[in-house]
């Protein structure tokens, strides 16, 4: 089916429902050769550090061409895209619900599309990694972070990948929740092309290699010169 099709499928969910037809058997397709990749954050605060998994997620559709693609979708509270890559299919998710609620919206995403925890990228900020540190591994705690830990409750699994986005951590613990939630300073901000370049090689040269074999267990680490 044309990826432009099974977009309108997607997005057409109500009427599918009522069908009784899964979104998850539009078409055949190998097992593991399609992803959900969820930017974690909080909607309309797009530009600040708690919210760079949503850039990360913006810049990943400009690479893929599907840019423009993105549409709501009422049942997962999100909006979505769709895109190629190579045989596999990649859906990307931008929750609308709070950062402590975007579990819900990237389980029940999750759910209709037919995917296992281990098919669902999560994309989200990390504290104590400097702003342009990047790393990605397989599984794993929530480290603290109150959106994967929706997560991990949602899905009932701790065995999503994560790529964790570096913002660096205030030397002044009162001073972590003004961090997180404000914006990018004026000279970080000339650090987040290349940091969303690197972010998105890292998701795709990953999803690449699982896509092709069975899921590896290595983490990946890379760094954005200052």
């Amino acid at each position: 089916m044309p990826l432009l099709g099974l977009l309108r499928a997607t997005l057409g969910l109500r009427r599918a429902m009522r069908r009784s037809f899964s979104l998850g058997v539009l078409e055949p397709r190998p097992p593991g050769k399609r992803w959900l990749v969820a930017g974690l954050g909080n909607p309309g605060l797009p530009r600040t550090r708690h919210s760079v998994g949503l850039a990360v997620l913006g810049q990943l559709a400009q690479r893929l061409g599907v840019a423009d693609g993105w549409a709501r979708d009422r049942h997962c509270a999100a909006d979505l895209a769709l895109a190629s890559l190579g045989d596999a299919q990649l859906i990307l998710l931008r929750p609308r619900r709070l950062m402590n609620l975007n579990g819900r919206s990237v389980a029940r995403a999750a759910e209709l599309f037919g995917l296992t925890a281990e098919e669902v990228y999560l994309v989200h900020d990390e504290l104590d990694k400097p702003l342009g540190k990047l790393a990605l591994k397989l599984g794993g705690s929530s480290r603290g972070h109150n959106g994967v830990r929706s997560c991990i409750a949602c899905l009932n699994s701790s065995a999503m990948p994560r790529l964790r986005v570096g913002i660096g951590r205030p030397t002044h613990p009162d001073m972590v929740q003004a961090h997180v939630l404000g914006c990018f300073s004026a000279a970080e901000q000339e650090l987040l092309p290349p940091l969303l370049e690197r972010a998105a090689d890292l998701l795709l040269d990953h999803i690449r290699e699982r896509s092709q074999g069975p899921p590896s267990g290595f983490a990946i680490t890379g760094h954005v010169p200052a």
